[in-house]
């Protein structure tokens, strides 16, 4: 059975920053998708940033382009999200997600990810 745990989430204050971190288990695929998506209140969820994990692609999202970084330590089975320079806008609801995949496909809508973690909350004050 996949579990995918994550941790890292918190208060700060405009400007400061946060590392989320996601580690997998019970998942062997050799090559996947792993990212992570966010939810506000009355929002759909959205993608933030993913990783394809054969390729090592990236994808991030238009707002936290250069401003995030998704990384991978696969002796780990771990994803990482750096956030710096965080915006009162980047709060909400962080889930990691997962999903198989060969290494030329970069899905970026929740629909299409079947694993999810249960969510840190990441809230930034101004």
């Amino acid at each position: 059975q996949v579990h995918l745990v994550e941790s890292g989430g918190g208060s700060v204050q405009a400007g400061g920053s946060l590392r989320l971190s996601c580690t997998a288990s019970g998942y062997t695929y050799s090559s996947s998708l792993m990212g992570w998506f966010r939810q506000a209140p009355g929002k759909e969820r959205e993608g933030v940033a993913i990783i394809n994990t054969g390729s090592l692609s990236t994808y991030y999202a238009y707002s936290v382009k250069g401003r995030f970084t998704i990384s991978l330590d696969n002796a780990k089975n771990t994803v990482y999200l750096q956030m710096n320079s965080l915006k009162p806008e980047d709060t909400a609801m962080y889930y990691c997600a997962a999903r198989p995949s060969s290494k030329l496909i970069m899905l970026t809508t929740a629909e299409h990810y079947n694993y999810w973690g249960q969510g840190t909350q990441v809230t930034v004050s101004s």
